[in-house]
């Protein structure tokens, strides 16, 4: 297409529709971006799909997504299997006397691990799912609890993934100068305001101030109830590869060590943070260097036998591929929406709102609905960046406000989006169904979202 037009919008559209409809996030998102190419080129559509699908796996991002994911499921394994979860639950117990402070804990775990959203959605979710079942708290309430420490926390805290991302891209587009990307970054912590409401949502929710509501309302009342964790998910109707991935989390923990050690648990995940913050907030290098303390750690135990530590990282692995499968899918339906020129279209379609005062409250809200349409936060940033800092700069718009517009646009994204890398991670993580994950929490994001929008325009 040689112009963006209004018609960049129906790929997005289809996708939410059947997302919600059919509760096939991977086959919702291949659906859409097959209409999108037979918006490009009807007699090229197949020969276009084959090329951006070999063109995204090809991606180093999307090669790093699925090391990083797969080891994971990996590392999460070894540590249901050897019993070290299961020992961590026992102990967390101790502290966890009911369902609100059990969240609590679930909250404050995820404010611990703060480098990087994969790992917190991960880890904190299969840490603590146990807990909160004891106490007949939903998988919906864990997912939207772990969500909501993941992407915003990290967009906060200038020790992680995101501020080494975004301070770069800050100093690649000339917005700051070399070696002054995280200081710039710095600078618009304080204007990041739907994750510092995303964040306070969340302890308003656990506290009770702010109640369940909507489709959050019912799946905790089916909790109250004593409805099981599988069962919950069955009745949501959810796909073949969720249920899948469910059953054999329940299944290894059937097979967990039930005399298991805490410290099988506890020197794990901080080898994983502190080897994460020793390689300059590597989560790859931090996941290698730690499963190769962790396998002669445990052999030398007498855990398990190798060759069996070899099979439970592999069922590992398996159990993250729905999760890996619907971020892939999800790059794809980026690329095809890139190629109807969607980011262009909204950001021209917007621009005669463009002035000092209202240019931050325009781009959180043009930008996060580019991200909940493509479930791309670091793309949009990316894509954006460029067209939006010159027309700051040429209207004379707080610069540090601006920034603080487009991480928050970023994170509501991240969070709100269900296909979003890091809504996927908090799902499958906690065990919970990916759409009724993304439907019980979008009430609260979007309440955040509005009073952040309103923020922006008194700031501004």
């Amino acid at each position: 297409m040689s112009e963006p037009t209004a018609l960049s919008l129906i790929p997005p559209a289809v996708v939410l529709t059947l997302a919600i409809w059919l509760r096939r996030p991977i086959l919702s998102l291949v659906i859409g971006a097959l209409v999108g190419l037979l918006l490009v080129d009807p007699k090229a559509i197949l020969n276009n799909f084959s090329e951006i699908s070999l063109k995204v796996m090809g991606d180093e991002t999307i090669g790093w997504l699925i090391l990083v994911c797969g080891s994971f499921g990996a590392l999460i394994a070894l540590l249901v299997r050897t019993g070290g979860a299961m020992a961590f639950g026992r102990f967390a117990l101790k502290f966890a006397k009911g369902p609100r402070s059990s969240l609590f804990m679930t909250f404050i775990l995820g404010v611990i691990i703060f480098i990087d959203d994969y790992l917190n959605a991960l880890t904190v979710g299969s840490t603590m799912k146990r807990v909160t079942d004891k106490f007949k708290v939903s998988r919906e309430m864990l997912a939207y609890v772990v969500d909501s420490t993941a992407a915003p926390i990290c967009v906060l805290v200038p020790l992680s993934t995101w501020a080494v991302f975004f301070g770069g891209l800050l100093v690649d587009n000339g917005v700051a100068a070399e070696g002054q990307g995280i200081a710039v970054y710095m600078q618009a912590i304080p204007y990041m305001l739907y994750a510092w409401l995303a964040v306070g949502m969340v302890v308003l929710v656990i506290l009770g101030v702010v109640p369940a509501m909507g489709p959050m309302k019912k799946a905790q009342l089916m909790a109250a109830q004593g409805a099981p964790a599988l069962k919950q998910v069955d009745l949501e109707q959810v796909q073949t590869s969720d249920e899948y991935a469910l059953k054999a989390i329940e299944e290894e923990f059937a097979n967990a060590d039930t005399h298991g050690k805490l410290h099988n648990f506890f020197v794990p995940i901080l080898l994983l943070v502190a080897f994460t913050i020793y390689f300059d907030i590597d989560v790859w290098l931090g996941l290698l260097a730690t499963l190769a303390i962790t396998l002669p750690y445990y052999a030398v135990q007498r855990l398990m036998p190798l060759s069996e530590m070899m099979d439970q990282m592999i069922d590992g692995f398996k159990s993250m591929l729905p999760a890996i499968g619907t971020v892939t899918a999800a790059f794809i339906f980026k690329d095809v929406c890139d190629m109807l020129q969607l980011p262009q279209y909204v950001i021209n379609s917007l621009s005669p709102y463009m002035t000092a005062q209202m240019l931050p409250a325009v781009v959180f809200v043009a930008m996060a609905g580019l991200a909940f349409a493509t479930g791309s936060s670091w793309g949009i940033f990316a894509v954006s960046i460029p067209i939006v800092m010159p027309l700051a700069h040429s209207v004379g718009a707080d610069i540090p406000l601006v920034i603080g517009a487009l991480l928050s646009a970023s994170s509501f994204g991240s969070q709100a989006c269900f296909y979003s890398d890091s809504t996927v991670l908090a799902a499958q993580g906690s065990g919970c169904n990916l759409v009724s994950h993304g439907v019980t929490q979008l009430p609260y994001a979007l309440i955040a979202a509005v009073v952040a929008f309103a923020g922006f325009i008194m700031l501004a």
